[in-house]
């Protein structure tokens, strides 16, 4: 059985009639679904929901454009509405735009992950909303690499060295929340005058979701193409900030990573005497089609998630990217990562982790201290949860 996100709970168990006739922007993408299959915005119109305009986050309306490229304004072609680009002039609802709005609605498909940009999109539009004086709703979405607090993972971001688009404030890299929980929690810490609603899914997994059927997933970016990568991502993502190419160019993205420097037997057997909970690395060497790399052969490993409950992402990669500086002390390194948010690509490492000096950090092994947030985030988030924890 497809559970109910907050669109199928919007739609067919009503209570939300009053705010149909109102003028309402809408935040999605074509990942964005009812669990019988249907895009979200289409159902929306058909069911006279006055949707006057749409705006689109990281990757377009089509959700498929290029990681960090910069997108601009279009017109819909499923609805004929027009489309503002919240990843183009401005991560914000132009001012104009909110005139002649009563509110926003938002419906995206997230990752779960710290650095994965629709959050920060999310918390843009609030503001706007907030701003202006604007109902905010929230038709919310699993996270599909688990809620259960104990699999948060860190670091919580220091906002003063490392706010950014890829994390503007202070939460773990994989936070087990839904997006209507985090804007909840936003709400009651930053903005207390946003009027907020949130349409709650039907009892959202607390652990992570690798069926795609059981999701309904539909890719939300071209590297996460099914859950499984979703959970990896957390972590692998971390790659982009060092000279390893993290699975971009093939048809394995964040489940593959190499190298030209690299050896894949001598790496994937040291990875595997870490004894990293949930995986094995198996040797894999490949040639990217475009990214990092591209066109050259790089030596790695594959992960095989064997338990995805017991798999911890972030703190897994932290122990790998240790390990390979200590086998190629002289070749890992840092590396720029240009996008439309970050143009010179600087820093990218520390805006990831969430840490000033993360290079360094990692290189010392001085990262115990920040990882472990457990009982401090849920101290944090444990008031603005909306589902049970059980």
């Amino acid at each position: 059985m497809i559970r109910k996100n907050g669109i199928d709970v919007l739609l067919e168990e009503g209570g939300y009639g009053e705010l149909k006739a109102l003028r309402w922007g809408l935040v999605t993408n074509n990942a964005a679904f009812t669990r019988s299959g249907v895009p979200a915005r289409k159902v929306l119109v058909e069911k006279d929901w006055n949707i006057v305009k749409l705006f689109s986050p990281e990757h377009g309306i089509c959700a498929q454009a290029e990681d960090g490229q910069r997108q601009g304004n279009v017109v819909d072609l499923l609805t004929g509405l027009p489309v503002e680009s919240l990843y183009g002039d401005s991560f914000a609802p132009a001012d104009r735009s909110m005139e002649d709005l009563d509110g926003i609605l938002f419906d995206i498909p997230d990752s779960g992950c710290r650095f994965y940009t629709f959050l920060w999109t999310m918390t843009h539009v609030m503001e706007s909303c907030a701003k202006w004086d604007k109902q905010f709703v929230v038709l919310d979405r699993f996270n599909p690499i688990g809620r259960q607090l104990p699999l948060a993972e860190g670091p919580l971001l220091d906002e003063q060295h490392c706010s950014s688009f890829i994390g503007r404030w202070s939460i773990p890299i994989r936070h087990c929340c839904t997006l209507g929980e985090l804007a909840g929690y936003f709400r009651g810490t930053r903005l207390p005058a946003l009027r907020l609603t949130v349409a709650r899914c039907d009892s959202p997994p607390l652990l992570p979701e690798t069926d795609p059927a059981k999701l309904r997933w539909t890719a939300p970016s071209p590297s996460l193409p099914d859950p499984m990568n979703a959970l990896l991502y957390p972590g692998m993502g971390l790659l982009e900030g060092l000279n390893v190419n993290e699975g971009r160019g093939t048809s394995l993205p964040f489940r593959v990573f190499g190298a030209p420097y690299l050896n894949s037997y001598d790496l994937a057997a040291n990875i595997n005497e870490l004894r990293l909970p949930g995986l094995t690395a198996l040797p894999f060497s490949y040639v990217p089609a475009w990214g990092t790399y591209e066109k050259m052969w790089c030596h790695g490993i594959q992960w095989q998630v064997y338990e995805p409950a017991a798999c911890r992402p972030v703190n897994s990669m932290i122990a790998v990217a240790r390990l390979m500086d200590s086998m190629y002390p002289q070749k890992l390194a840092q590396r720029a990562y240009p996008t439309h948010a970050n143009p010179p690509g600087s820093n990218h490492l520390d805006r990831l982790l969430g840490i000033a000096n993360a290079f360094q950090e990692i290189r010392n092994g001085d990262l115990a201290r920040f990882l472990t947030v457990g009982d401090k985030w849920k101290e944090m988030i444990l008031p603005y949860r909306l589902y049970p924890e059980s």
